[in-house]
This record gives structure tokens, C-alpha cells and sequence, in this order.
């Protein structure tokens, strides 16, 4: 019995290998700067607020996929990441900026201190924009 269930894996295995598959993926993921941040100015413990975080889409083959999250204590590091999806025909945007929201869990009590990524300088270092929001305790 176990000699025939292995032999139907490994025939499935087979069969489910495409001739023209490489390998590669249809796509790949790109990290764009923050244009914009729309959050309150304070935040009122154990509560969620959310967090509005605007970019420019560089073309149609960009689709949103995640926020990039580091958490260090107090200490958030945010990011946009987009799926790019190079093998399509899309149209080139100059000036299309979407926004998208991340809801964000106040269970703490010291200040949030924000970090929101903007892109690299003409010397290559990581570029913030922070902001430090007070939480208010009732």
C-alpha cells in the first residue's frame, strides 16, 4: 500500500511539472516610498486607529501587496510593498497616487514613534519621514 501511494506522489509530482516552466516567478516585489501620512495626533490607549499612507504607483503592474512592519519596542518602521507583474502590458502612470489603510492596536502606553520609509538619498542611506504620536491614557 505504501509503495503505491508513493508511486501516485511521485506520478502527480511529474505530471504537474510544466516543459516551458523555468522556475521564475510571474512576478516580483518592489518597496515604494511613502508620499503621504494621514493618522491622528494623538492616540487613545487600547484603542485601533487607523493609519492612511499614500504613494505613487509607477504603472497598472504594480498591485499592492503589503505593508513592510518592523516593530522595536515603541519604535514602528512602515513601507509599502507592491507586486510588480513584469511580462504584462501596462500603462506607464506619472502621477497616480494611491492610498492605502493599516489598522494599528494601541497597547501601549509611551509615545509611538513612526518611521515611515521614503526612499534612499544621493548617497545611498534610507530616508524617513517620523513622526511621534503621544498616547493618552483615560
Amino acid at each position: 500500500m505504501k509503495k503505491l501511494l508513493l508511486l501516485t506522489c511521485l506520478i502527480c509530482s511529474a505530471l504537474s511539472c510544466s516543459p516551458d516552466d523555468n522556475g521564475s516567478p510571474d512576478f516580483y516585489y518592489e518597496t515604494l516610498p511613502i508620499a503621504g501620512v494621514s493618522m491622528p495626533s494623538e492616540f487613545q490607549f487600547g484603542s485601533t486607529q487607523a493609519i492612511n499612507m499614500s504613494y505613487y504607483k509607477p504603472s497598472g503592474c504594480h498591485v499592492f501587496n503589503d505593508f513592510y512592519y518592523q516593530s522595536n519596542f515603541n519604535q514602528k518602521t512602515v513601507a509599502v510593498i507592491t507586486a510588480v507583474f513584469p511580462n504584462q502590458e501596462c500603462e506607464t502612470f506619472d502621477d497616480e497616487l494611491e492610498t492605502v489603510t493599516f489598522n494599528l492596536e494601541v497597547n501601549e502606553t509611551d509615545p509611538y514613534v513612526f518611521r515611515f520609509w521614503q526612499g534612499i538619498d544621493d548617497n545611498g542611506n534610507d530616508v524617513y519621514y517620523i513622526i511621534e504620536v503621544p498616547v493618552v491614557v483615560d
